[in-house]
């Protein structure tokens, strides 16, 4: 059955149920129109009955003389079974022994059976009747055969045209159950024709608002899904090769400088360091890339432990005091509420970072952290003196491999805010940036003070 075609699935049921239903049907009339025939028929021999009935009241014979030609079938049989009078004459007693005791007794009865002499089949009716010479037993018969014509031809009938109205019928479903799949061939065609070159194709949306409009819209909803996933990582791909040819070049240039003469110790000394920072930027990037495709199969797993919100940055500052000494600027943290919250210390530490290694690279000033407690969220903010962002970078600041303007000399790829907000997302937080009124930029991190969702181990 699952092999089969879902029109065949379809029509298959609602054959074999309208075959009942026809069956049924025919033997329903079949069954009320020959009541109503033996009906009309127990009529006509009631009333032949009653004729009978006088004629024996009376003395008579049951059939008058003139009248030898007269349908009528009856005979009047005495208590010991014999024949008293008959129509036609000559009848042999219809009577068995027990229905003439039956009938004696003053029972009416009505059957039907073949009367010898006569041809077909006869409804018969028995009664006592009382005559001059005692009680009888009067027997008055119809024939059935105009009934059994009837009914043979309403049979002949039935058995060529059920069948054919039940082809008509079955072939009527199978053409529905086509016609209300067809939309989803349609749609079936037009997905095979959809590829990654076919950008912008949907499936077609039947216009009745119905379950496959629904699905349609669904599928259509998953298509836009799939193309912006897709236009993602062809993004993602693509900046990511931009990324790591710059350094990877830089660092064959320098490699392929370093042996192109004899060089000496301070130069091959010199050569290594730079192509040391270019590796170590090959690995930042690396790891970075790393843990953006982790994230893309899931939610950042993050380990939950208690931690002091004013511990953890000040533990940052302390950790880029130095940083911040070499580039001759001021690196401070702001007094605030001691909270504590559930989060990764670690996570969050490499999120604070990139904000403060940020603020310290394209921003002026001074550079302060600071935290801040929002109802149930706690958020860290880290600000600096500098220009701030250009209204152009803020709404896309933490998409990946997006910089300023202005930072694009500076060699970063762009991924820093971006890992900021996964590590936000990761905790169930959000992020911010915007300009200071007074000048210089803020960008924060928004967490839950506590966390309500289960999370993993750390990636």
């Amino acid at each position: 059955m699952r092999r089969l075609p879902i029109r065949l699935r379809l029509t298959l049921p609602f054959a074999v149920a309208m075959a009942a239903v026809l069956a049924g049907m025919s033997l329903f009339v079949y069954l009320r129109v020959g009541n109503a025939l033996l009906a009309s028929v127990d009529q006509n021999l009631r009333a032949q009955f009653g004729e009978l009935s006088g004629h024996v009241q009376r003395g008579q014979e049951l059939a008058d003389r003139d009248s030898a030609g007269t349908a009528a079938v009856g005979e009047a049989l005495r208590p010991d079974g014999t024949v008293a009078r008959s129509t036609p004459a000559g009848l042999v007693p219809v009577l068995s022994q027990e229905q003439r005791t039956r009938v004696l007794g003053g029972q009416t009865i009505r059957w039907n059976a073949p009367i010898p002499g006569l041809r077909g089949t006869w409804r018969l009716l028995a009664a006592p009747v009382r005559s001059a010479k005692g009680t009888v037993a009067l027997v008055s018969a119809a024939s059935l055969s105009s009934r059994d014509v009837a009914l043979d031809r309403l049979a002949r009938e039935l058995l060529i045209g059920v069948p054919l109205m039940f082809m008509v019928v079955v072939l009527g479903g199978y053409l529905v159950a086509s016609a209300a799949l067809a939309p989803v061939e349609a749609m079936r065609a037009r997905a095979a024709a959809i590829t990654g070159a076919t950008r912008g194709r949907r499936l077609p949306v039947p216009p009745a608002r119905d379950e496959l409009a629904r699905l349609a819209a669904t599928l259509n909803d998953m298509l836009e899904r799939l193309e912006a996933a897709l236009e993602h990582e062809r993004r993602f791909v693509a900046d990511a090769s931009h990324e790591l040819r710059t350094p990877l070049t830089m660092l064959r240039g320098e490699i392929e400088l370093a042996l192109l003469r004899p060089r000496s110790h301070g130069e091959l000394e010199a050569a290594l360091r730079a192509a040391g920072r270019d590796t170590e930027r090959l690995v930042m990037l690396a790891e970075d890339l790393l843990l953006i495709a982790r994230s893309d199969r899931g939610r950042l797993p993050v380990r939950v432990t208690k931690i002091d919100g004013q511990d953890l940055v000040q533990s940052v500052a302390e950790r880029y005091a130095a940083r911040a000494q070499d580039a001759q600027r001021s690196l401070s943290v702001a007094p605030g509420p001691r909270v504590q919250i559930d989060a990764d210390r670690m996570r969050l530490e490499q999120a604070l970072g990139n904000l403060v290694a940020n603020a310290l690279t394209y921003g002026a000033g001074v550079v302060e952290l600071c935290v801040q407690r929002r109802d149930r969220d706690v958020e860290f903010h880290v600000t600096d003196e500098g220009d701030g962002f250009a209204p152009t970078f803020i709404p896309r600041a933490f998409d990946r491999f997006t910089r300023a303007e202005d930072s694009r000399s500076s060699g970063g790829a762009g991924l820093g805010l971006a890992i900021v907000d996964l590590i936000a997302k990761a905790h169930g937080g959000s992020t911010g940036i915007a300009n200071r009124e007074g000048g210089g930029a803020d960008v924060w991190i928004s967490v839950p003070m506590k966390q309500e969702r289960p999370v993993g181990e750390p990636v």
